[in-house]
């Protein structure tokens, strides 16, 4: 529960269909003493524990703060530090899904000989008669669906795990908060940054946690494809694949960033059209729907490889362990570090950290799926 709307309205609904709730919030950050903000915002501060505190003494259920802040910094926050010095652009909600807060629930869970775990995110679940494997689904409301977050979730957490909010649009949300009087929720603003940094400014969050930082990588080159200085920039880990803005430099075209090269510290700028590939590799892999794809040829899928992306149409490939995506169009702005989640309708197939991406570098199979081979 982190003391807004979507989670303590799911506490509500299964409170009222007779489960026995019991509350948690997770303390993960702790912003101030990274030299952050003075006011701490956000799910781990103070007025939103006591929130959803409040929320669990209204309705007489039991609720605790789970303080995991070691686990989720030596994790979350170090790998999301060590992805931009690598030149890559992390997802820290997609990991912590994963890895922190389901496993940190679930032992909880188990503490208290509870059966489920429960949250408030948009998705569904439901268990494959045929393969018995438990799927994540898109939820109702498309708009704030939320399964993209949830691919690496391991079979045994969604074995124990209920989406009460999935066949709901979030309007639904607030009339039922309305209609029990919850108003405060109705009217507290939600929020979209990443939590361990409420002021949505990343580089400043790298320059605090990673001394010397800016002077050790300022002064590198922004470079064509071939290879032309075209200007400086103010350090490579300060920037991302598809970035327009901020660039400070003016080739009479507007700029992209296409590449970043950690190890000559470049960032290399193109135009649009040459942000596009026809292709990427995903490694890290978690399968959902289908346990593997080996022995399938070329499976059809829809491919989303950022949270906000609307998902291309494109041909899934196992081959050494790893996914080749080919897409029948060219899609912008493939981010290494980002993830790629595959679906088969509303259903997502599995998931995995993008690599790369890729331009001619093995065939694409479209021809020889018009030929019928």
């Amino acid at each position: 529960m982190s003391g807004g709307i979507d989670s303590s309205v799911a506490a509500v609904l299964l409170h009222e269909q007779g489960y026995e709730v019991v509350g948690m919030t997770m303390k993960t950050w702790d912003y101030a003493s990274a030299g952050g903000s003075k006011k701490e915002t956000g799910c781990c501060s103070l007025d939103s524990i006591n929130d959803a505190r409040d929320i669990a003494v209204q309705l007489g259920f039991p609720h605790y703060i789970i303080d995991i802040r070691d686990e989720f910094g030596d994790f979350v926050i170090d790998n999301f530090t060590d992805e931009y010095l690598a030149g890559r652009t992390p997802n820290p909600c997609v990991l912590c899904n994963t890895h922190i807060k389901w496993d940190a629930l679930l032992r909880r869970a188990d503490q208290l000989g509870c059966q489920f775990i429960a949250t408030g995110h948009y998705a569904n679940i439901r268990k494959d008669a045929e393969t018995g494997r438990f799927v994540v689904s898109k939820g109702l409301d498309e708009n704030k669906d939320q399964s993209y977050a949830l691919w690496g979730v391991s079979q045994e957490s969604l074995s124990r795990t209920l989406f009460p909010l999935g066949g709901m649009r979030k309007t639904e949300i607030y009339d039922e908060a309305r209609r029990r009087g919850f108003n405060e929720l109705v009217n507290k603003p939600e929020s979209y940054e990443i939590c361990f940094i409420p002021d949505n400014d990343y580089r400043s969050f790298l320059r605090r946690r990673v001394p010397g930082l800016e002077a050790r990588v300022a002064g590198g080159n922004f470079v064509t494809k071939n290879g032309r200085v075209i200007g400086k920039h103010e350090g490579y880990p300060f920037y991302t694949i598809g970035q327009r803005k901020g660039l400070g430099v003016a080739l009479g075209y507007p700029a992209f960033v296409l590449e970043i090269r950690p190890d000559t510290n470049e960032v290399v700028l193109g135009n649009y059209e040459e942000l596009a590939s026809t292709a990427t590799v995903v490694g890290k892999l978690n399968m959902g729907k289908l346990a593997n794809l080996t022995g399938l040829g070329l499976v059809p899928a829809v491919v989303k490889v950022r949270y906000n992306h609307d998902g291309a149409p494109a041909f899934l490939e196992e081959v050494d362990g790893k996914i080749r995506v080919y897409f029948e169009e060219p899609v912008h702005a493939i981010t290494p570090g980002q993830a790629a989640v595959f679906y088969d309708g509303q259903d997502v197939l599995g998931g995995g950290w993008i690599e790369r991406h890729v331009i001619g570098e093995f065939p694409l199979p479209f021809a020889a799926l018009a030929a019928g081979q």
